[in-house]
């Protein structure tokens, strides 16, 4: 197997999937990168047994045909302290031994035969969907704040899709706080869900994010594959029920605060400094139209206290926060200001953008409240 290609070009597409490469793996084979050639193209794959993604590359000049594995760490390293030239690679199949040539440069390198590197299974009676790239990126990117990691409730370790003939929701909760990011303009003739585990969402959010193009996504009971551009991903997805998180979303939160959202991100962070770091515990004070922010550190006398001007309708109210699941919310918003809304001291908090630039999403967050020491 021989081909030409330019070393950035070859180095950016690793490191693209260089995160699902195997350590200490129970298969040391996909501790490896799989190189595939069919003397046209150069297809290459990484994978941790669970999640596998290949991406497809067109060299200068190509021939021969064949597969190998190739040590990823020597091999990205090379071609890290490379300038941007052509490279040339000589893949001996039979001894196992790779040649790199690049400028007045020879590097050799061990290889491995790749027969007992995993397959691709195809999948079996598909559903399917298109989506677009960055639609796709951007509910990846709003779920991921409450994906659960519980081992004993994994079903809610990963973010559900949930496609309808009116609208898509995408939907992440920890038990702590539930977020569900929907899309009115990605629909399907038929109701259908499945659960993507944790694992593979930051490499897919990472991907898709660099294209704006059509996804193709195919999925069955077990497994779920996302074809775009030279990229083909593929995940097992999490089996059993997702948790009826609709029926813990409060229908009537009459109580209404609207803050401007980049200052209640500020303040929070200095007021939570002063709380005890185990609990970052920040309670909110609402009298009229003024949000105090305060926390405290009984075991070191730490307080802290801050005023906020805000819109409110409803009584007096005083709830409390654990600071950091409240800012990985706000953080996960991009509206000037944020709306709350509340019932009662215990019960879950919702959480709006006050304002959206894009008629055709929904974003609704819900945080669970602390119990306040008296």
């Amino acid at each position: 197997m021989n081909f030409i290609i330019s070393s950035q070009v070859l180095q950016k597409a690793l490191q693209s999937i260089n995160q699902l490469v195997g350590t200490n793996s129970l298969v040391p084979i996909v501790e490896n990168f799989l190189f595939e050639s069919d003397g046209n193209v150069l297809k290459v794959t990484a994978t941790d047994t669970e999640t596998r993604a290949t991406v497809t590359l067109f060299p200068n000049h190509i021939s021969g045909e064949g597969k190998v594995a190739v040590p990823p760490k020597i091999l990205l390293e090379t071609l890290k302290n490379l300038p941007d030239l052509p490279v040339t690679f000589t893949f001996d199949l039979e001894n196992y031994v790779g040649e790199l040539n690049a400028g007045s440069g020879i590097y050799k390198m061990s290889l491995f035969n790749a027969d007992n590197y995993p397959t691709f299974a195809e999948l079996e009676n598909p559903h399917q969907f298109i989506i677009n790239s960055q639609l796709l990126a951007k509910a990846i990117s709003r779920t991921l704040p409450a994906v659960g990691y519980d081992e004993m409730r994994p079903q809610m370790n990963g973010v559900f899709f949930e496609i309808s003939s009116e609208y898509s929701n995408f939907v992440s909760t920890d038990s702590h706080k539930l977020i569900r990011y929907r899309r009115l303009d990605v629909k399907a003739d038929e109701f259908f869900s499945f659960i993507l585990q944790k694992k593979p969402l930051p490499l897919l959010k990472n991907l898709l994010s660099q294209y704006d193009t059509e996804v193709q996504v195919r999925f069955n009971e077990t497994n779920v594959s996302f074809s775009f551009d030279k990229y083909f991903v593929s995940c097992r997805l999490i089996e059993g029920r997702y948790p009826a998180y609709e029926n813990i979303i409060p229908q009537d939160n009459p109580y209404r605060l609207v803050v401007h959202r980049e200052s209640l991100i500020s303040a929070l962070k200095r007021v939570s400094i002063f709380a005890n770091q185990a609990l970052p515990e920040v309670v909110f004070n609402i009298n009229g139209q003024k949000l105090v922010l305060a926390a405290e550190d009984f075991d070191f006398s730490n307080s802290a206290k801050e005023h906020l001007d805000c819109s409110y309708e409803g009584d007096d109210f005083r709830i409390g926060f654990n600071a950091k699941f409240l800012l990985d919310l706000l953080n996960n918003m991009e509206s000037e200001h944020v709306l709350m809304s509340f019932s009662a001291p215990n019960r879950a908090v919702l959480i709006r953008p006050e304002e959206s630039s894009d008629e055709k999403e929904e974003l609704l967050m819900l945080i669970m409240p602390i119990t306040l020491r008296s």
